[in-house]
C-alpha cells in the first residue's frame, strides 16, 4: 500500500508541475482576452480534453515508440532529466510563464486556440509526454497503471478548474504571488529532474560496468 501511495504521489506533483496550470493561466487570460466568459470556459475545456488523451496516447504508445526507433527507457529517463532540469530552471527565474507568442500573432490563433498553442505544447508540453511515457514504464502492475492515469485525469480535471478560475485567480494572487508559486514548482520540478537523471544513469552505468568486467581475461 506504501508504495501505491507513493508511486501516486510522485505521479500527480510530476505531473502538476510539469503542466504548470498556475504558470499556464496568464497566457491563457492574455489569449482569451477578447472573448466572453461563456467562449473561454469552453475554450478551457476542450484545450485540457486535448491534451487528456495526447498524455494519454503518449503513455500507452511509448513502448511501442521505443522498439520502433531502438530506444531504451533509461537513455530516455536521463534525457527526460534533462529537459524537466531546464524547465525548472526557468519556472526557478519565472521564466516559464511568460508569453510565448507575439501580441499580433494572438488574432490569427482566435480560431481554435484550444488547440494549438493551448492544449499543445502548452498543457501537454514535452516534459508532460515525457514523464507519461516514463512513469508508464515504471507501472508495471495493472494497479500503478490505475494510480497512472488517475493522477492524469486529476491534474488535467484541476487544470480546467484553474483556467475556469484564472480571472479570480491572478487577482488573488497579484504579480508576487503567481512568481512565488513559480519558482516553487520550479524547485519541485529540478528535484524530480535529478531523480530521473541518475535512475536512467545507474542501471547504464551498471551494464557498462558488467561487460566491461566481462571482457577482461581471467
Amino acid at each position: 500500500m506504501q508504495d501505491y501511495i507513493s508511486f501516486g504521489l510522485l505521479c500527480f506533483t510530476s505531473f502538476f508541475t510539469l503542466i504548470n496550470p498556475l504558470g499556464t493561466m496568464p497566457i491563457f487570460m492574455t489569449m482569451t482576452s477578447e472573448l466572453d466568459v461563456g467562449q473561454r470556459n469552453t475554450t478551457a475545456k476542450k484545450a485540457t480534453v486535448i491534451a487528456f488523451f495526447t498524455i494519454v496516447g503518449f503513455a500507452l504508445s511509448g513502448q511501442l515508440l521505443f522498439n520502433f526507433f531502438g530506444i531504451s527507457v533509461n537513455s530516455f529517463r536521463i534525457v527526460g532529466g534533462i529537459i524537466f532540469f531546464i524547465m525548472g530552471m526557468d519556472m526557478l527565474q519565472a521564466r516559464l510563464g511568460q508569453v510565448k507568442i507575439k501580441e499580433s500573432e494572438v488574432k490569427s490563433y482566435m480560431s481554435d486556440i484550444s488547440i494549438t498553442p493551448l492544449a499543445i505544447p502548452m498543457i501537454c508540453g514535452p516534459g508532460a509526454i515525457t514523464n507519461a511515457i516514463v512513469l508508464m514504464e515504471d507501472a508495471a502492475s495493472l494497479e500503478r497503471k490505475i494510480i497512472l492515469f488517475a493522477a492524469i485525469t486529476i491534474v488535467l480535471i484541476i487544470t480546467y478548474l484553474i483556467l475556469y478560475s484564472s480571472s479570480r485567480i491572478i487577482k488573488f494572487l497579484g504579480p508576487t504571488g503567481n512568481n512565488v508559486m513559480m519558482r516553487l514548482m520550479g524547485l519541485i520540478v529540478m528535484v524530480i529532474a535529478v531523480e530521473f537523471f541518475f535512475s536512467g544513469l545507474k542501471p547504464i552505468i551498471l551494464d557498462m560496468r558488467l561487460n566491461f568486467c566481462t571482457t577482461l581475461p581471467k
